[in-house]
């Protein structure tokens, strides 16, 4: 953190708790099974080691095709979201994987191509120099690509948070930030 920054909280006495990778980690507050929790997919398991953790799920949904899954998605954050749709129109076996943030990585595709799951829900979706082996494995074996910004992927475990510091007697306020659409 910039050093300045810090200080000037410091001296505003302003306390600054910061949870980010922890969230990451499968868990009740989980960044992925918040998120899963918030499109209505029932989890099955946890997937994607990152560091030593399990960071994403799969589970299941009820939505008939990925489309409909791409306006819950949208619904959920509230604001548009993309669609790479490499893979059908229809959820093999209504199995799905989310992993929030940045989950467009090769070795979650691997995982998912060895899981037969045919869409991926994740935050990071645009398709540059760091995503493009992803975006092409993905098209090679049609799996489809749902994105929604790092950010809007990854606040339901922020919000989830809430309700644990409430528990703790805290009055905890959760500040809606503006979502960075490059990333889909």
């Amino acid at each position: 953190m910039n050093p300045a920054l810090l200080a000037k909280l410091r001296d505003r006495r302003v306390s600054l708790f910061c949870f980010h990778v922890p969230l990451d980690d499968f868990g009740k507050y989980g960044n992925s099974k918040t998120l899963a929790d918030a499109l209505g997919i029932t989890i099955e398991r946890p997937f994607a080691e990152y560091y030593g953790a399990l960071v994403g799920v799969i589970g299941t949904t009820d939505c008939k095709d990925v489309r409909e899954l791409k306006a819950r998605y949208a619904q959920a954050v509230g604001h548009e979201t993309s669609l790479y749709q490499y893979g059908g129109e229809k959820i093999v076996n209504n199995k799905v994987a989310v992993v929030a943030g940045g989950g467009n990585d090769v070795g979650v595709v691997n995982e998912l191509i060895s899981q037969e799951i045919n869409v991926l829900v994740t935050g990071l979706s645009l398709n540059n120099k760091y995503s493009s082996a992803a975006h092409q494995l993905e098209k090679d074996n049609h799996i489809s690509l749902l994105g929604g910004t790092h950010y809007s992927s990854e606040k339901f475990g922020c919000i989830a948070m809430c309700n644990y510091f409430i528990k703790l007697g805290l009055q905890p306020e959760f500040i809606e930030d503006a979502p960075c659409f490059e990333d889909l």
